[in-house]
């Protein structure tokens, strides 16, 4: 369960060996349950939410998810008695890993420490049209020997409820935060964005200094939602079609041809000049996303990189992925309610190969990051 008591469940079948025993790097599941094949972390990735419309994710680090794990005997339905059970904990916050809330200023923020001496290589991590203070991805990177600042930007504490319009001003502060922290390896510091998450992250390498390497996971190239503010600049939102929303038989909306083409007609002024960021990219793309069209976003960001004379991106395009690439070993969440639409919308993928694009996903995330801020390739440092 999670932590408003949603109950996820997977079930899978086994043929134990001789010897009763069951190891499941080596020994494939049989058809019939939730995934088939040798799958060692099926039963996490294949939880599915007894309620629909449903995601699973941390909201409090410091505790552990529990896994409830039980053995049946045989594979009828109703299954059979009942042989063994256990409790397997998943723990977010490594030993030693300190996590520091942050109010200072307008920021509203959570700052978590690897442990050991730092300084280390910063970065600042912001989810999308959600709201609120994620924490669950900046802990896991910290864990990994990154001072990750996760920034809530809207719908938390004193900020503001909706979203209408950002402030740049305000991510300026969190980047001069980290910048001036004791514990951040300088001289720049990485942005991590999904989503909403996403193209803020692309603007602030637009227009704010200090920043080295950003990364985007199913972003977009274009400002949207909000109407975004810095000094004397504004950037409007790109403009939508709801006539676009698609409607399946179950009730769930479609929204990937919503949004209008930011190279045309007065949509170009939402376009974010990210030829200004003096800064490395990746791009990762589900190529199943729903939400919009990252490919498309991605390509048209390396287009005008590239025009501009700037160093190609990287891009990272995994098929069968949808919106929500997560860590390792969330489950694909297929469709959820959408705060902006008001109904619950399909985010795509298929539960295999977004599992698989969630485990390379957060290796390429990790090498990019330790590459472009640390100096270093991956693998060659023993503290990290």
């Amino acid at each position: 369960r999670d932590e408003t008591g949603e109950l996820f469940q997977a079930c899978a079948r086994y043929q134990a060996g001789d010897d009763g025993e069951l190891d499941l790097a080596r020994c494939p599941a049989l058809p019939g349950g939730s995934f088939s094949g040798p799958e060692p972390m099926g039963l996490l990735w294949a939880l599915q939410p007894q309620k629909p419309f449903r995601r699973l994710v941390k909201r409090d680090v410091q505790s552990p998810f529990l896994l409830q794990l039980e053995v049946f005997e045989g594979h009828g339905d109703p299954s059979g008695r009942l042989l063994a059970q256990a409790q397997h904990e998943r723990a977010f916050l490594r030993d030693g890993v300190r996590r520091v809330p942050v109010r200072e200023g307008m920021i509203r923020a959570t700052l978590f420490l690897p442990p050991g001496n730092g300084p280390f290589p910063g970065i600042i991590d912001l989810y999308g049209t959600g709201g609120g203070l994620p924490e669950y991805r900046a802990c896991l990177l910290a864990n990994h020997g990154f001072a990750v600042l996760a920034l809530a930007f809207y719908g938390y504490e004193d900020l503001p409820k909706e979203m209408k319009e950002f402030h740049l001003e305000y991510f300026e502060e969190a980047v001069n935060y980290m910048l001036q922290h004791s514990q951040v390896k300088g001289p720049g510091i990485g942005l991590l964005g999904i989503s909403k998450g996403g193209d803020l992250c692309i603007s602030m390498a637009s227009f704010l200094k200090g920043i080295t390497a950003t990364a985007l996971i199913n972003g977009s190239v274009a400002n949207v939602g909000a109407v975004l503010r810095y000094k004397d600049v504004t950037i409007p939102p790109l403009g939508f079609n709801a006539k676009h929303i698609k409607i399946n038989k179950s009730g769930i909306a479609d929204i990937v041809d919503v949004l209008n083409n930011p190279l045309e007609g007065p949509d170009r002024q939402s376009f974010i000049p990210l030829e200004k960021a003096e800064c490395h990219f990746l791009f990762i793309v589900g190529q199943d996303d729903h939400n919009w069209k990252s490919e498309f976003f991605a390509v048209e960001g390396s287009k005008r990189l590239q025009a501009h004379g700037k160093e190609k991106p990287e891009i990272v395009c995994y098929p069968g992925a949808g919106h929500y690439i997560e860590p390792p070993f969330f489950p694909m969440c297929a469709a959820s309610m959408h705060l902006l639409v008001g109904k619950p919308v399909m985010w795509g993928g298929e539960p295999k190969a977004h599992c698989e694009a969630q485990i390379d996903a957060w290796q390429q995330i990790q090498a990019f990051f330790r590459k472009h801020l640390t100096g270093r390739p991956s693998g060659t440092s023993s503290m990290l």
